[in-house]
């Protein structure tokens, strides 16, 4: 080395050795991502949880009260909660979940958390799932009780209560599984994502 060199100190040379990434940071995504994964993580939690316990609501109280009741109240009830749950917070809640828990899992990728990235994204796939049975068998099951008509035009209410009420409650419950798995999943990627930052793997 010449004696008019200065001598570069390890601790600034050893980041360029390494590509330029400084300690502490992560080489995956930008600061914006890296700022935004842990509220997004934490909106897709809670967006699952509240489908979760949705679904639960109609399992434990919703479907077995009204399974107690004659098949007019049957149909007539379940007209109507179909029709009201059509509204602006049920769909934000309903799209959210998904929307949320798929950018959290690509969030969590980007900024180099890949074992809570795996968590997340198997939230996304059972949410996904949900979302199929709900498109493929509950949709159109309330679609076939609305089409029955006004109850004061129905005759046989024990017929259209028939082909609705045994599939239906099914497959909610099935939904209420894969939603509290989602859940659980989502979970354990919080963790995972404090753990992150207070320097762990």
């Amino acid at each position: 080395m010449r004696s008019d060199q200065t001598a570069v100190p390890v601790s600034y040379a050893v980041p360029s050795a390494i590509g330029g990434v400084r300690p502490g940071s992560s080489p995956h995504g930008g600061p914006g991502q890296g700022r935004a994964a842990g509220p997004v993580l934490a909106a897709a939690t809670i967006a699952m949880g509240l489908m979760a316990g949705l679904f639960f609501a109609f399992d434990v109280s919703v479907m077995p009260g009204l399974a107690a009741g004659d098949d007019r109240t049957y149909v007539t009830a379940m007209q109507h909660i179909n029709k009201s749950i059509e509204n602006g917070m049920f769909g934000l809640v309903f799209v959210g979940a998904f929307a949320a828990t798929g950018v959290a899992a690509w969030l969590q990728h980007k900024a180099g958390r890949r074992q809570a990235a795996l968590w997340a994204a198997a939230a996304t796939v059972l949410y996904v799932v949900a979302l199929m049975v709900t498109m493929g068998v509950n949709i159109p099951l309330n679609n076939q009780l609305a089409a029955a008509g006004d109850p004061s035009q129905i005759t046989d209410f024990a017929g259209v209560r028939a082909k609705f009420e045994g599939t239906w409650v099914a497959t909610n419950m099935l939904r209420t599984l894969l939603c509290t798995a989602g859940l659980a999943a989502l979970t354990r990627s919080l963790v995972l994502h404090g753990r992150f930052g207070r320097g762990g793997r």
